[in-house]
């Protein structure tokens, strides 16, 4: 973690003390070293934690400008997963509405019955609880739990009163009562000792809620204990009647009901099937929404882009993780670039100016140079032809199952200019071409010159088919074949002028370094890195998190101000596989207790008599059982990290060594 200070306001700026404020830590921003104050301590360790003085040229931090660029980023990721499942959520819907009216269509009993515990006695088939089985693609159900809780909002926006239940609350070792436990909580928004189904009957029909289906959403049902499931579905098929209940329950295979429910529960159960997106349709519109799309000004490199998809094919396969490291490179990207706190601007202006063109304003004009600026304005503009292109490659691709991430690879690639687009049908996708190059005239007016040509050549060949059925198979004409041929050259040479004149990977844009993170190895550091070795060189690096003035001149000497723990670790290397813990001790008390290496500095130097003097009492000020209890802390911080193991029964006084190599 980097220590770094926040800016302050420019009005608190000149209230704040320049050694006395410690500020908080963030991960976002380097700590930033200020200048020498004149006041000067007499201790050795000195360490900057001073704030950093505002820039002049940008209103944005480090750790503002992540925030601002990460919120839109995260909204448009929920935005897209929503519109992907917005057809199935509708279709939900629909058949919710429809199995409302078909329990309440024989009437709802009275107050006194619905509130009574014993159930109506009726028909078998009334007692059938109308059920919703939705199949989910994805290889962890973590993906899919946003999904869920969004379709429980949409139909709370159409009156329904829904309530989620996770695979934890059907544990054997609450049982039933901790369902409805949950139940009661969420209908009722109090929390119940006593759990009885009857007090949810009572709150249906009191408070004159029966005008809406009661809809219960179990994420993932395979998860669930299986007898405790079973007693639910049991007990809400007596009550059916009552409460018009409606379950919806999430399943990886159509078999899984029957895997998982013995045959007199399934035949309490009416179901319908509902399929949502596929795991490839939603990643598709994550990567267009985010990297391919201008949504936050924020991109990525080649070899970024290259081990993001295999993180995602070989790690897990989740879109969750694919999100999450994506996320971290945004943060390295803007812990690690100066400039990038300019692309907190851009986030903001393209807020303030939705819809509007890629020119900035004045107001973004005057907080940075004028260079940049222009710089920045066509980055802006060169990324969102960039993006349509790739769009329209997409569209030509699609027929072939060709993957937005893998086409997005390809085109971040500096020495790739070339591809090839194939179609399936080109009236067709001259027609998706048009949707996608609206903004862009340059190319929008191309592909309507295109249109007439292809419209007529589709045109003939549906004249010549109906002419002539049994000739169906025989050759064309040489005209038709001519006129076929040019069409087809034409938008093969729109598609390579579109590639050569639009498809330059954003590496390869002047100024592109404060909108993309190409920093590969920092990534896969962060993502899969080596927490061992990771720890051992911080312990030895310390100075540079802590910006500590004293200890990064004296090498891999152990000095009093260094952390206990890394003079620990320091003197580590001196032993083999076997750490004898009373030479460890006798060392690491002769380290703080021996007096301060003399660091040089500016301004009054004191006599050597009365800094002996001083350093005399403060050696005698240190007690033997501190130094004890320090060392015990750091022996067990070592330990906790991993990389000695304590002592055993055959060796009570040594420590052993576990992570070696540095």
């Amino acid at each position: 973690m980097t220590a770094s200070s926040a800016s302050p306001p420019p009005s608190a700026a000149t209230d704040t003390s320049a050694n006395d404020n410690i500020q908080p830590f963030y991960l976002l921003h380097k700590a930033s070293s200020s200048k020498n104050s004149s006041r000067k301590s007499a201790a050795a360790r000195r360490i900057d934690l001073s704030p950093s003085k505002p820039s002049n040229n940008s209103q944005f931090d480090s750790h503002k400008a992540f925030h601002s660029v990460w919120s839109k980023i995260d909204s448009s990721i929920k935005g897209v997963l929503r519109d992907v499942n917005n057809n199935v959520f509708n279709e939900i819907h629909t058949w919710v509405r429809q199995s409302f009216l078909e329990i309440t269509s024989s009437g709802l009993p009275s107050f006194a019955e619905a509130t009574r515990s014993l159930p109506i006695l009726n028909h078998a088939t009334s007692k059938q609880l109308f059920t919703g089985l939705v199949l989910i693609k994805n290889m962890e159900f973590v993906d899919d739990l946003l999904t869920f809780e969004e379709l429980g909002v949409c139909l709370k926006s159409h009156g329904c009163h829904v309530a989620n239940l996770s695979s934890r609350d059907f544990s054997t070792k609450n049982g039933v009562g901790g369902c409805l436990r949950s139940l009661l909580r969420q209908f009722l928004m109090v929390a119940l000792d006593a759990a009885d189904i009857s007090i949810l009957a009572s709150w249906y029909r009191e408070h004159g809620n029966h005008d809406y289906p009661v809809v219960i959403i179990i994420d993932d049902m395979e998860r669930c204990s299986r007898s405790v499931l079973s007693d639910f579905i049991l007990m809400l098929s007596e009550w059916v009647v009552k409460i018009p209940i409606i379950l919806i329950m999430g399943i990886t295979t159509l078999d899984a009901p029957r895997i998982v429910l013995p045959s007199h529960v399934l035949q309490q159960l009416c179901p319908s099937k509902f399929i949502l997106a596929s795991p490839a349709e939603r990643m598709n519109a994550v990567v267009e929404a985010t990297l391919v799309r201008w949504c936050s000004g924020f991109s990525i490199g080649h070899k970024v882009a290259v081990f993001l998809r295999n993180y995602f094919l070989n790690h897990d396969g989740t879109l969750t993780s694919f999100i999450r490291a994506l996320k971290i490179a945004c943060v390295q990207h803007f812990s690690m670039e100066p400039l990038s706190s300019n692309l907190g601007l851009l986030a903001e202006e393209d807020s303030n100016d939705e819809g509007e063109g890629p020119d900035f304003s004045s107001g973004m004009v005057a907080q940075i140079e004028s260079n940049l600026a222009c710089g920045l304005t066509e980055l802006k503009r060169s990324q969102k032809c960039w993006g349509t292109v790739v769009m329209c490659l997409y569209e030509a691709g699609k027929y072939n199952k060709v993957h937005l991430l893998d086409l997005l690879c390809e085109a971040l690639d500096p020495n790739i200019y070339n591809a090839v687009a194939s179609a399936a049908s080109l009236s067709q996708l001259l027609k998706s071409w048009e949707n996608l190059t609206v903004d862009i005239l340059e190319i929008h007016d191309k592909v309507k010159e295109l249109q007439p040509m292809i419209k007529i050549e589709d045109g003939m060949s549906l004249k010549q088919d109906f002419t002539d059925l049994s000739k169906r198979h025989t050759s064309r004409t040489a005209a038709y074949i001519k006129e076929s041929k040019t069409g087809n050259e034409k938008a093969a040479n729109l598609i390579t002028s579109m590639i050569s004149k639009f498809m330059k990977p954003i590496e390869c844009i002047p100024f592109h370094e404060v909108v993309c993170f190409k920093d590969v190895e920092k990534l896969q550091l962060a993502l899969n890195g080596d927490p061992r070795r990771r720890i051992q060189v911080d312990l030895l690096e310390f100075h540079k998190f802590l910006q500590c003035k004293c200890c990064n001149r004296t090498g891999n000497v152990p000095i009093p101000s260094m952390p206990d723990t890394s003079i620990m670790y320091t003197l580590a290397q001196e032993h083999g596989d076997l750490i004898s813990l009373h030479d460890w001790y006798q060392c690491f008390k002769s380290v703080v207790t021996n007096p301060s290496i003399k660091v040089k500095h500016k301004g009054k130097q004191q006599s050597p008599l009365r800094k002996k003097r001083k350093e005399t009492n403060e050696n005698e000020n240190k007690s033997e059982s501190s130094i004890q209890a320090r060392f015990c802390k750091a022996v067990t911080e070592m330990q906790i990290t991993g990389l000695i193991r304590m002592p055993t029964k055959r060796r009570p006084d040594c420590v052993q060594r576990v992570a070696f190599g540095l």
